[in-house]
């Protein structure tokens, strides 16, 4: 988020930041996905009442998929998760309208949701 963009924000705006499951996990096959600090940026923003939040999504079909995937690893996409598949955009959709509901979940920002197919991991 650049300064400009800031300027232009009024109370009750909500920045979503999209990163994904390799940010916690990694993944050597995938570009390197960058997790940036929303809890730093949310402190900062709150007495302008602008939240910041973000998703971290697990396998989800793209064109990213296809694209850089050998034809072996598309299909065992998405298996290693314990709901056994990749899941759609579709599905991860609701997680940016909730986070973006400052009507109904205004009380919520520095925080990061994981639409990831029932995937846990250990963050140490």
């Amino acid at each position: 988020m650049r300064l400009h963009e800031l300027k232009h924000m009024k109370e009750g705006s909500s920045i979503i930041n999209t990163t994904s499951i390799n940010a916690y996990k990694g993944n050597a096959k995938l570009p390197d996905y960058i997790n940036s600090n929303k809890r730093g940026l949310a402190l900062q923003l709150v007495e302008k009442g602008i939240r910041v939040n973000g998703a971290a999504p697990g396998p989800i079909w793209t064109p990213l998929i296809p694209a850089s995937f050998s034809e072996e690893e598309v299909s065992n996409f998405g298996k290693q998760v314990p709901m056994q598949r990749a899941g759609q955009p579709v599905e991860v959709a609701p997680s940016y309208l909730f986070l973006a509901c400052n009507h109904c979940f205004s009380y919520i920002s520095g925080q990061v949701l994981h639409p990831n197919g029932k995937s846990l991991y250990c963050y140490i």
